[in-house]
């Protein structure tokens, strides 16, 4: 009598052959990129350095990055504290806002809701929107603007400057106003 164990393995073997190749109903599709973020982090406190000196530094509460949408982006919907050192590692410039968007293929900032900078000349700015190009190495915004400078402030709507921020021009100025502070936290 012949032994039934190479007919159970054959006959195992086609029925496993078999029930891989039956379709066992919808499968579950990848996730939109467009609206599944590819990286979620919280409580981002980062040290850029460039040729082993720190020259910046980064707080946010939420960064989330869509690098698999359409138009890939990265947001930070709680916002976003940015710190540049000198050579010595004192802050010689920052800024910050309420939300913060790149736009990666862009090169494109886009900072929203109570942007504050400070310049490496001191001066400072408030505005509600402002927008910072890297490819084109600009910084602007179409909304109002409110700068404080040594002895006088500036205000008017649309602002064009240089990615440092040291040479501005307001687009309509509404005038000059004596020296007020507004509070700058770092």
């Amino acid at each position: 009598m012949r032994s039934p164990l190479p007919f159970i393995l054959i006959t195992l073997g086609l029925g496993l052959a078999a029930s891989c190749n039956e379709d066992e109903g919808p499968r579950p599709e990848a996730p939109d990129g467009n609206v599944t973020p590819t990286m979620i982090t919280d409580s981002v406190n980062s040290f850029v350095s460039d040729s082993g000196i720190t020259r910046y530094h980064i707080e946010a509460p939420l960064w989330l990055m869509y690098d698999e949408a359409d138009e890939p982006f990265w947001i930070f919907p709680d916002g976003l504290k940015l710190k540049r050192f000198d050579d010595k590692m004192k802050p010689d410039a920052a800024i910050q806002a309420d939300t913060a968007r790149y736009f990666s293929r862009q090169k494109l900032w886009k900072l929203d809701g109570n942007v504050r900078m400070r310049n490496v000349d001191g001066d400072k700015f408030l505005t509600e929107q402002l927008f910072w190009n890297q490819e084109a190495h600009t910084v602007y915004s179409d909304s109002f603007i409110h700068i404080e400078r040594s002895g006088s402030i500036l205000e008017g709507f649309g602002f064009n400057s240089n990615e440092q921020i040291t040479t501005y021009t307001i687009r309509r100025p509404t005038g000059i106003i004596p020296t007020q502070q507004f509070s700058f936290t770092e």
